[in-house]
Order: structure tokens, then sequence, then C-alpha cells
């Protein structure tokens, strides 16, 4: 028996705006998506076109406002491998939230405020 990682989900608030976010920030792009008849949900799939793995975004027709991520402790990470490109990306997006230069890396938030951790690939 294997296991092996197939996606992780973040709900949304805006589905559009999220989905123009996580293809300017990180160049993730749709695969997949779900819509129920009813319009009660939609979820879409996103890949980086390299790994299986995707980020699903969720988006809910009745909920009405801001999510509660807590302390927010959660994230997902993406490995890149022009790391300046990327801050710079980042920075002129405005969405840097939380940078650790001792350890190398750096956190951007999305629009409902989940945290992606950014790391340069290994040399």
């Amino acid at each position: 028996m294997q296991f092996r990682f197939a996606h992780n989900n973040f709900n949304v608030k805006d589905l559009d705006v999220s989905l123009e976010f996580y293809k300017k920030a990180l160049d993730l792009k749709e695969v997949r998506r779900i819509t129920p008849e009813d319009g009660s949900f939609i979820i879409v799939y996103l890949s980086d076109g390299v790994s299986e793995h995707n980020l699903e975004l969720t988006w809910l027709r009745d909920w009405d406002r801001a999510y509660n991520l807590g302390d927010n402790e959660f994230h997902l990470a993406l490995v890149v491998d022009d790391f300046e490109a990327a801050h710079k990306r980042h920075k002129e997006m405005g969405c840097i939230c939380f940078e650790n230069e001792a350890m190398g890396i750096y956190f951007i938030s999305d629009p409902d405020g989940y945290w992606v951790e950014i790391i340069p690939s290994k040399k």
C-alpha cells in the first residue's frame, strides 16, 4: 500500500479574484472544474504543470463572510527556480506578508489570507 499527495484545499470568497491571484503570483493554471447544476459550489483544481499535486479552490455560493483561518499556522509551500525574480514579482504585487531572511524564505498572502511559502530551489 502506498499513499501519494493529491491536493490541498483552500476555500475562497471570490473565485475569480483567487484564480487571477494564483495565475499572476505563482503561474498556476486551472486543470479541472466541478460545477453542480444547482450552482451551490464551484471547485477548481490548479496545477503547476510539473507535479501531480494540485491546489483545490472551493467557492461556496451561500458563504457570506471571510473564512476564519485561526492562527494561520498552516500553509502551502512552493519551490521556485528563480527566487530573486519571484521575490521581485511578489513585492510588486504587494502580497509578501512575512520574510525570514535567516532561513532564506518568505511568505505571500492570497486574497483570503492563506499563506504560501516561497522556497528557493537547492543549488
